[in-house]
């Protein structure tokens, strides 16, 4: 079984359902029946990560992230960063301080004191000049590097995608480039979604990341899939750089009834998004754990 439980579903500056990260836990049989998962992924770590993952270690169904009524980071595996934006790294940097240093000071933690720090080779590249160096770099006696915090898994790239990666023993993470920023033109800046397989049973999910509407891409990706979570603005603007909500309306309806909209604005309860529920899967929830394969 793959679950997965946003830590929030909000955008950038969302002040009611933090920033979208989430957690993906592996289980050989359940969570009904496994005190503990058998792999476990944070998908992106930003700004508001440390405080939703808090408030999410409160339910008892994550309890077992829970130790000294501290998120015990150490049983935490994996953690794949799509791109560089704080919303998506900016809770990275108190993630490998506790880590690293409650291993180094002997707390009895439940993971090696290095976990894997998973991207593209673009945002690998990047991540420590220019994100992470400032409050890690310095050590007691020595200057510090990424390799200290982090094993680190840097993704090359293969045909339109990049080399995949596993997670637990069934299922494997393809990663693809998304449409987001544009310096000068389209996939110019590194960002990145993902697609996961069941080896068994052969279904995908699709988890877009942060990325404009770009059907050419995304409509085979679409069409495989069993569940899509999909980022969202809900009130578009000039120079936007995530898929309106008039964009994913224009989808086929055999698409949007498997869709779960995401990294949506504080408005999403607004009279107005009643549709929604209606012509999507609707809106994602934060702290729900969703099946994605069983």
């Amino acid at each position: 079984m793959l679950t997965l439980t946003f830590l929030g579903t909000g955008s950038a500056f969302s002040r009611r359902n933090f920033q979208s990260n989430a957690l993906i836990e592996a289980w050989s049989e359940s969570p009904a029946t496994q005190p503990v998962p058998d792999d476990i992924m944070l998908l992106d770590f930003g700004t508001t990560g440390p405080l939703a993952l808090f408030q999410l270690i409160q339910r008892p169904e994550f309890e077992y992230l829970q130790r000294n009524r501290r998120a015990d980071y150490g049983r935490i595996q994996k953690l794949f960063v799509t791109h560089l934006h704080a919303d998506h790294v900016g809770g990275v940097e108190e993630f490998a301080v506790l880590t690293r240093f409650a291993s180094a000071e002997g707390e009895d933690t439940h993971q090696s004191p290095r976990p894997t720090l998973i991207a593209e080779r673009d945002v690998m590249e990047r991540i420590w000049t220019n994100t992470l160096s400032g409050g890690l770099g310095a050590m007691n006696g020595h200057e510090a590097t990424l390799d200290e915090y982090f094993e680190t898994v840097s993704l090359a790239r293969s045909g339109d995608g990049y080399d995949p990666f596993r997670l637990g023993d069934h299922y494997e993470v393809q990663v693809f480039r998304t449409d987001h920023v544009r310096v000068n033109e389209k996939y110019d800046w590194p960002s990145c979604g993902l697609t996961i397989r069941d080896d068994r049973s052969c279904e995908t999910i699709v988890y877009s990341g942060d990325a404009r509407f770009d059907p050419e891409a995304m409509t085979p990706r679409f069409a495989d899939a069993t569940t899509i979570f999909h980022d969202v603005l809900l009130e578009p603007h000039e120079g936007a750089v995530h898929a309106s909500i008039d964009n994913l309306r224009s989808l086929p309806k055999e698409v949007r009834e498997k869709m779960h909209l995401y990294h949506y604005g504080d408005t999403w309860d607004h009279p107005t998004f009643d549709f929604v529920a209606k012509e999507f899967a609707g809106f994602a929830r934060p702290q729900q754990r969703y099946t994605l394969f069983a």
